[in-house]
C-alpha cells in the first residue's frame, strides 16, 4: 500500500516528505482544509509515509454504505453537537496507545473565523508533540513540516503554528480562514 500510495501521489505531481517523529505518539494537524480532496491527498500521504494514523471526522460521514470503510481507514466518528469530554478522551487514547491522531483544526471545509484549539489541549494533556501536517495545493507538496511540543502558553505556541502555515494554500483558497484562535478573533471584532 505504501508504494502504491507514493506512486499515485507522484503520478498526480505531488511531492511528500516527513522528518522522523520524535516519538510514536502525537497529534497530527492537517491544514489548510478547504475541500474534500484534502482527505484523499492526506490519506495517500499518510500511507506513502508509513503513518498509521487515526483521524477524527463528523459522525455523519460514518453512515452506511461507506461508514465501515472509513472506520477501517482509521476514522473515529465524533458527535460535534456534544463538545464535552472529547479532549480528555483523545488524550487518554494518546497516553494508552502508540498512535498518531489526525485532526483538522479549522473544523470545516468552509471558511472558519478561527481555528479550534482542541488539538492543542489534547497534545498538552497527553504530553505529546503536535505534528504540523499540510497539503499545499499551490506547490503540490504534502507531508509533515515539523513538530511542536506544546508549552502551555497557547498564544506563543500558536504564533509558531501560524508562522508555519502562513504560506500554505488549500485547493480552494477563498475558503481558507485566518489562522487565529478564538480570543484573537474577539480582539479583532
Amino acid at each position: 500500500m505504501r508504494a502504491l500510495a507514493g506512486w499515485l501521489l507522484r503520478l498526480g505531481g505531488w511531492r511528500y516528505h516527513m522528518p522522523p517523529p520524535p516519538c510514536k505518539r502525537y497529534v497530527l494537524i492537517g491544514a489548510p482544509h478547504t475541500s474534500n480532496w484534502d482527505f484523499f491527498v492526506g490519506i495517500l500521504a499518510l500511507w506513502a509515509l508509513g503513518i498509521r494514523a487515526r483521524w477524527l471526522g463528523k459522525k455523519e460521514l460514518f453512515r452506511p454504505p461507506l461508514g465501515w470503510l472509513l472506520t477501517l481507514m482509521g476514522g473515529i466518528p465524533v458527535d460535534r453537537s456534544r463538545r464535552k469530554g472529547l479532549v480528555d478522551q483523545v488524550a487518554a487514547i494518546l497516553r494508552e496507545r502508540e498512535v498518531a491522531i489526525l485532526i483538522t483544526p479549522e473544523g470545516t471545509r468552509g471558511k472558519a473565523p478561527y481555528w479550534r484549539t482542541g488539538f492543542y489541549y489534547m497534545a498538552l494533556k497527553a504530553g505529546v508533540p503536535i505534528a504540523l501536517g499540510y497539503a499545499d495545493f499551490r506547490r503540490k507538496e504534502v507531508g509533515i513540516g515539523g513538530y511542536l511540543w506544546p508549552t502551555g502558553d497557547l498564544k506563543r505556541d500558536f504564533a509558531a503554528i501560524r508562522a508555519f502555515y502562513q504560506d500554505k494554500v488549500g485547493l480552494r483558497p477563498e475558503k481558507q480562514g485566518p489562522i487565529r484562535i478564538r480570543e484573537e478573533e474577539e480582539e479583532v471584532a
